[in-house]
């Protein structure tokens, strides 16, 4: 009888065994899987913080005046910001001057003689200034006059053409 019971036991102990090592596999082979995604993951943000490092460390040249302004990626960006505030805004100015017969022209707007709407600090207030006043006068003749010479309409918004504003800002990648 006790031989009996013995090998029953032995039985057991072995199934048991065997779901151990089947169950530990799975969740091993789970553990694996998680942290292979997880590896995945870190490399693929690693990545795009390179990537944005990378464009965050290019460099432009601005030409204006007979010198050079030096600025980098986010300068760049708020440059090209500041020419399609300032054709946004004329265009507005010069929409509404048409609308009510008013012939002030573009230099007797505040907006353009502040030339600051949209304006952040990580620029030259004067470049920014420049850059506003020179989108600004170009989106008012277009609204004036009620034409499209300098931009076009894009989900009801204004926007100054690329080739008119690369033509203002006149950047160069160093």
């Amino acid at each position: 009888m006790k031989l009996k019971n013995l090998g029953k036991f032995v039985a057991t102990t072995a199934f048991g065994a065997a779901l151990l090592l089947v169950g530990s596999s799975a969740i091993s082979a789970q553990g694996n899987s998680q942290w292979a995604h997880e590896k995945n993951r870190v490399r693929k943000e690693q990545k795009q913080w390179k990537k944005q490092q990378k464009q965050a460390a290019k460099r432009y040249r601005v030409y204006r005046n007979d010198s050079y302004y030096q600025t980098d990626q986010r300068g760049a960006q708020l440059l090209r910001q500041a020419v399609e505030n300032g054709y946004r805004q004329g265009y507005q100015s010069g929409l509404n001057d048409r609308r009510y017969s008013r012939n002030s022209g573009y230099y007797g707007s505040q907006i353009y003689r502040n030339g600051t709407y949209g304006y952040q600090s990580y620029v030259d207030r004067n470049q920014y200034q420049h850059y506003f006043q020179q989108g600004f006068h170009r989106g008012y003749q277009d609204g004036v006059n009620n034409q499209s010479s300098y931009g076009l309409q894009s989900n009801n918004t204004m926007n100054i053409l690329g080739t008119i504003l690369n033509g203002i800002l006149n950047l160069r990648e160093h």
